[in-house]
């Protein structure tokens, strides 16, 4: 190296010395740099620059982009953590977290050098508070579960009803708990929305705790779960009944014309309302009806939303100027073929236009189009197009993300367990039901409630030392509501075996009952608040191994 090289290099040291406020050792931050300022960073051995400004901050601010294009070249790297003034946020401070939990030598720059300084003490604030959370999670419940949905709070119930004494913490960050079932119902005009749902602290069974948060990942072999704040929370036992995930976005086009533009789903609370207003209102024109790839949670719900909507239109005097379609992306109207011809019945009887093996992959709300992945004659995908003026969406589903990113799922994203036993097939202090789990059955909240007596008394039994005997035949149940009063009552387990709760004489769940309509409209729902959520297995008392 000449004299001149070194000379120009101490010089650009010196530079870099006078741009930096140096925070610690190893962190930085200054006012707006140039690109000569990044040269300079380099020569004294920076090897990451963080951006705290948005661009277009100030007329003639240096883009970003040329900030990170030339430091790359200089072998460093360079991450846009932008925010306003006096609006820094928790995910701001995250980022900058994860972006410089590795770097050795760090720089960070905004308009005058605050920002960057205040994020970073927003950063040693959060992780000092992480770590005390942490330290203090040890061993903290005895049995911990994740989703206070139907199966999470029956189960905790159940439990309690066998051990009063157990330390128990339900862990759900939602504010409301809602009987789903009855949606059909408010889509169909019989219910309120209101009488579906109730305050999810009224519904947490005494003498458990309930942390309203989200849960991040699970650490099973140190059995503790994280949250997303940070907090670790430590477990001898764990459920999970985190529910499904309902996939809007994976509809181009859904998401932004959802609750207007005649496109409504009895699949949300929101909905369902919009769905009654949109069935009363119409006379005339183009009404489709859709179903996704399995698994969905309750497989006849769509259908239940096209009868009664039919039965509606037939009842007015409107049917004959309707034109009824359902589009299934399955290749048969029902998977258990015993309820097929009640229901085919009732396609004929409103006449309804039925395509198999077609899947709503997109709408155009303001134009009333949908479109359809299908193949044609000749075995070629295809697209097809349909007109509609009321549109009744079932949208893709899936386990929630943090559960598929999760080590406790199968290939397929679902918590993997025994399917009789409903114990982890890896993790022998873990159980899993409800709609997130693997176990090849509908996913109901009929299965829930038979599932949940099983997985407390497996839970109890190994609390005791005793062996696992409590096993799940597939139960469950879809009252497919074929018309107002009347309903098929579909009770099936594993491999499609029916299962009736009722005998023949009484309920015959092949042909439609005005019986099985009394359950589902004024039994089911105070059987649910009052018997099943407070832990009361009527009908539901664990089978065991002989």
């Amino acid at each position: 190296m000449s004299r001149v090289q070194s000379l120009c290099k101490v010089l650009k040291i010196e530079r870099a010395a006078m741009l930096r406020k140096q925070i610690t050792d190893n962190y930085s931050v200054s006012e707006q740099i140039g690109l000569d300022d990044v040269d300079a960073l380099a020569e004294s051995g920076i090897t990451l620059i963080i951006c705290n400004r948005p661009d277009g901050e100030e007329e003639g601010q240096l883009p970003f982009a040329d900030v990170a294009a030339y430091a790359k070249e200089k072998n460093m790297n360079a991450e846009h953590i932008p925010f306003a003034g006096g609006q820094m946020t928790a995910s701001d401070v995250s980022a900058f977290q994860a972006a410089t939990k590795d770097a050795e030598n760090i720089h960070a720059y905004c308009r005058t050098g605050n920002r960057s300084s205040q994020i970073w003490q927003a950063a040693q604030e959060s992780s000092t508070a992480s770590s005390s959370q942490s330290n203090a999670a040890t061993a903290q419940y005895d049995v911990v579960v994740v989703g206070a949905g139907s199966a999470g709070i029956s189960t905790a119930a159940s439990l309690l009803k066998r051990k009063p004494s157990l330390k128990i913490c339900l862990i759900d960050p939602a504010d409301s708990h809602f009987y789903q079932p009855g949606w059909t119902l408010v889509g169909g005009g019989v219910f309120k929305a209101a009488n579906t749902r109730r305050n999810m602290s009224d519904v947490i069974p005494a003498h458990t705790k309930w942390l309203k948060e989200s849960v991040k990942t699970f650490l099973p072999n140190e059995n503790q779960i994280v949250l997303e704040n940070g907090q670790k929370i430590a477990y001898q036992y764990l459920i999970v009944a985190a529910g499904i995930k309902l996939n809007w976005d994976a509809i181009e086009g859904l998401s932004e014309t959802l609750g207007r533009n005649g496109v409504t789903s009895n699949y949300r609370y929101d909905l369902a309302p919009y769905t009654w207003d949109l069935v009363k209102n119409l006379n005339g024109g183009k009404a489709i009806f859709t179903q996704p790839p399995m698994p969905i949670k309750c497989a006849g719900a769509p259908q239940k939303a096209m009868y009664l909507s039919c039965d509606h239109w037939l009842k007015s005097h409107k049917q004959k100027d309707i034109n009824v379609s359902f589009y299934n992306a399955g290749a048969v109207l029902f998977g258990v073929a015993e309820y097929v011809p009640a229901l085919e019945s009732y396609i004929q009887k409103y006449q309804v236009n039925t395509h198999f093996t077609h899947n709503l992959v997109k709408v155009d709300g303001p134009n009333k189009r949908a479109y359809f992945a299908t193949e044609n004659k000749d075995g070629e995908k295809t697209i097809v197009e349909a007109e509609f003026d009321m549109l009744h969406v079932c949208p893709p589903q899936t386990a929630p993300d943090f559960i598929r990113n999760s080590p406790l799922v199968d290939d397929a994203g679902w918590v993997d367990v025994d399917k009789e036993t409903l114990q982890h097939t890896k993790f022998n202090n873990i159980w899993s039901l409800g709609d997130v789990s693997n176990t090849p059955n509908a996913k109901t909240m009929a299965a829930a409630r038979k599932q949940a007596p099983i997985v407390a008394q497996n839970i109890a039994d190994a609390i005791d030392g005793k062996a696992i005997r409590a096993i799940y035949d597939g139960y469950g149940s879809c009252p497919l509501t074929v018309e107002r009063g009347k309903i098929v009552l579909a009770e099936f387990g594993y491999g499609g075996k029916l299962l009736p709760t009722f005998p023949k004489w009484l309920n015959d769940g092949a042909k439609p009952t005005y019986l099985a309509w009394i359950l589902k409209e004024d039994l089911l729902p105070p059987f649910y608040w009052h018997g099943m959520l407070k832990g009361y297995e009527w009908f539901v008392k664990p089978t065991m191994r002989k």
